[in-house]
């Protein structure tokens, strides 16, 4: 019979799914073009609540930086990233009642309530520099950190009461560093991808056709690729390390399969956006999945740190 979740875990795994699902969010508010929906921060024209019709705006705003459908969207991103901050703080407070003596659990979750806080800052900054492209890619990376760290608490309290894993030897070691190199290699990529991503935006706004955009970008593109080719190569090498030395490990065999299938995933999306529509609604999907690739991965290489031998 399966044991019932705990009241951390479950807070804990909402907490974090819900924080995935701001930065699909994220994805929709930069792909709309609704990043300045709101022109200040933290407020939205200078009000807690934003204006209902042109007629409301306060003093010092320009008509033409009003559109309804722009400034909702940032809006409700921004409530959006509000809840998922107080999501935190309470598995932060869970954390102390129920881990305060599990540092592996305790201590990521302060980590990822302390980021969450430089994350709103971040926010703002992207605001007030006018989407400013280094910081809008320093936004994506902190976000994920945030959602690495509340994996590895949450997924520690599966495999342990207050007490230490138990050690692995040498057996487990090369999969776990094919793992943590592929974590690397992907927050490489989602970088450079980020990079691409605000070239291609800035090629837009001054007027290139859509199909020709992705060709003014340069050498972040091609880095782009390069990279994607060696977390094809990493998945590969992770593969065959689970299925040579690890085959009755199914929880291991579960989390290569579904890292590899999100790498092909993220393959596929790419080079659609590549060779045959570059449509905002397919870089949504793909900045999507690389957030969840990261997230199987960490969960993967977890996995090959902390389940016991058979």
């Amino acid at each position: 019979m399966a044991r019932r979740l705990t009241s951390f875990q479950t807070l804990a795994l909402w907490t974090t799914g819900t924080t995935y699902f701001l930065i699909l969010v994220g994805g929709l508010v930069r792909a709309s073009g609704a990043g300045l929906g709101c022109p200040d921060w933290p407020r939205c024209f200078g009000l807690w609540v934003p204006p209902m019709s042109v007629s409301e705006l306060p003093v010092g705003f320009e008509i033409s930086q009003f559109n309804p459908t722009l400034m909702w969207t940032e809006y409700l991103n921004r409530l959006l990233g509000v809840t998922v901050g107080f999501l935190i703080f309470a598995t932060l407070v869970s954390a102390w009642r129920h881990h305060r003596t599990t540092p592996r659990i305790l201590w990521p979750t302060c980590a990822a309530f302390v980021l969450v806080g430089v994350e709103g800052w971040l926010g703002g900054v992207v605001v007030q520099n006018d989407l400013a492209a280094w910081i809008v890619t320093v936004h994506l990376l902190v976000a994920l950190v945030i959602v690495s760290l509340l994996l590895y608490a949450t997924l520690y309290t599966f495999f342990a009461a207050g007490a230490a894993p138990p050690p692995q030897g040498t057996l487990r070691r090369p999969l776990t560093w094919s793992a943590l190199g592929l974590i690397l290699l992907t927050l490489a990529q989602v970088t450079l991808g980020a990079q691409v991503r605000e070239g291609v935006d800035a090629a837009l706004d001054a007027g290139a056709a859509r199909g020709e955009a992705l060709g003014t970008v340069g050498s972040y593109d091609m880095w782009h690729r390069d990279a994607a080719v060696l977390v094809l190569a990493g998945m590969l090498l992770t593969l065959w390390l689970v299925h040579r030395r690890h085959r009755r490990d199914l929880a291991l065999i579960r989390a290569a399969y579904l890292t590899g299938a999100l790498v092909a995933v993220q393959i596929c999306l790419g080079l659609t956006m590549a060779y045959l529509t570059l449509t905002p609604y397919a870089q949504v999907a793909h900045l999507s999945g690389s957030s969840l690739l990261l997230g199987a991965e960490t969960v993967l290489f977890l996995l090959a740190r902390w389940l016991p031998s058979e």
